[in-house]
């Protein structure tokens, strides 16, 4: 069905806007890009496959290129990019998975 993910920062007690965010699929001995979006004003990518793309069973990567939304708000961030690994049981489900966002640490899980 899809995937989508959601960034709050918890320093900051809002969503996390203008956060480039790329999905990557397991294949082989490497990671093929699956799609690519930036958060929104709410801090949202509602899908990161395109239109049409399989949502396939096995691993799948999403990558937070964070650095960048931190030097905007003028913060130092331990974290270049954050990279969650998980896997993808049944491609007929969506697969949410927020990303909840602070300078010097972070914190995931499955949503809805």
């Amino acid at each position: 069905m899809g995937v989508s993910t959601h960034v709050l920062d918890t320093s900051r007690g809002r969503p996390a806007a203008g956060i480039a965010v790329t999905l990557e699929r397991h294949v082989g001995e490497g990671w093929v890009a699956a799609g690519h979006a930036e958060t929104d004003i709410d801090g949202r990518v509602k899908s990161l496959l395109a239109d049409g793309a399989p949502a396939m069973p096995g691993a799948w990567r999403l990558r937070f290129d964070v650095r960048p939304y931190f030097a905007r708000i003028g913060v130092e961030s331990f974290y270049p990019v954050i990279e969650i690994t998980f896997t993808m049981a049944a491609a007929q489900e969506h697969h949410h998975v927020p990303l909840l966002l602070s300078p010097f640490g972070f914190t995931t899980y499955r949503g809805t």
